[in-house]
């Protein structure tokens, strides 16, 4: 039923579905088979992917619809599928996009190699591929490159595009768990030199989580850096409303990271923070306690 109400709002592929439903590609294509061996979903060839909407049968589809009507449309879970289904998508449109400069990446690739403009690190981490300018200074700017990408497709569009500049940087696909604490990045090596997270669009705990994870990974001596869409940080619907520059230092010390700099960047139509930040000497309640401060 997940994955007909997924399915009847737009045409998806498995990853997306998988990752919709927090589930495996392979129990999702089990799933797919059965429902499209009776006539109520339809393959729909895309290039090389294979995407998954409701049959064009008017029996069948309307069926579906029926079917579909008898839902709360409203229920959390139902609700949760949609929102990481769009997510999902939206990745993989960026991700076709991969290899493209923008202006918006010259900028971020710019502020981090003004912030390390001579410095060559042994090992870094940069997660997240949408701008292909980070992906060729992370690669320029370190003896061991890594890169995470949040789909296959992604991942694909990034390697394609470290083959074709003939970039030095190992793409993997890392998709963060269904629990809260699991970030992705346990799994992706025990230490690098810097870290740049590039657009997580996350708020909150889960911010908090993905911070503390990657100040674990660089260290006592090493550098993160952090792009955060503006509106991933405004928060409007609290009380009290807190200032997206000032809500960031707060977090980013409630990880137990100290802010070094902190920029907005507008290009391209996208306005996002850009923001350096070293582990806090004394991590924990110390650093929250500076961040609450800044």
């Amino acid at each position: 039923m997940r994955l007909l109400a997924l399915c009847a709002d737009a045409a998806l592929s498995v990853s997306d579905l998988a990752h919709a439903l927090r589930q495996s590609e392979p129990r999702v294509s089990r799933h797919l088979k059965i429902l499209c061996e009776s006539g109520l979903l339809e393959r729909l060839r895309q290039g090389q992917w294979v995407h998954y909407r409701l049959s064009s049968a008017p029996e069948a589809s309307s069926f579906v619809r029926g079917l579909l009507a008898q839902l709360d449309r409203r229920d959390p879970l139902l609700l949760r599928d949609a929102a990481s289904a769009r997510a999902a998508t939206a990745a993989d449109e960026g991700a076709q996009g991969a290899g493209t400069e923008s202006r918006l990446g010259r900028a971020l690739a710019g502020f981090v190699a003004a912030a390390a403009p001579a410095q060559r690190f042994d090992s870094l981490l940069l997660v997240g591929v949408s701008h292909p300018e980070l992906l060729e200074w992370a690669a320029g700017a370190s003896r061991h490159c890594t890169a995470l990408a949040p789909s296959r497709r992604a991942a694909q569009s990034a390697r394609a595009f470290a083959e074709r500049r003939a970039l030095a940087c190992r793409v993997l696909h890392v998709r963060p768990g269904a629990a809260q604490s699991n970030t992705g990045l346990e799994s992706v090596g025990p230490h690098f030199d810097a870290v740049v997270l590039d657009h997580p669009v996350l708020s909150g705990e889960r911010l908090v989580a993905l911070l503390e994870s990657a100040r674990a990974l660089i260290g006592l001596e090493g550098v993160l850096w952090l792009f955060e869409p503006y509106d991933a940080l405004e928060g409007s619907r609290e009380r009290v409303v807190e200032h997206p520059l000032a809500r960031l230092r707060r977090v980013l010390g409630a990880a137990g990271l100290r802010c070094e700099k902190l920029s907005p960047i507008e290009a391209d139509g996208a306005h996002v923070l850009a923001a350096v930040a070293r582990p806090a000497a004394a991590p924990g309640l110390a650093a929250g306690t500076e961040g609450a401060r800044r």
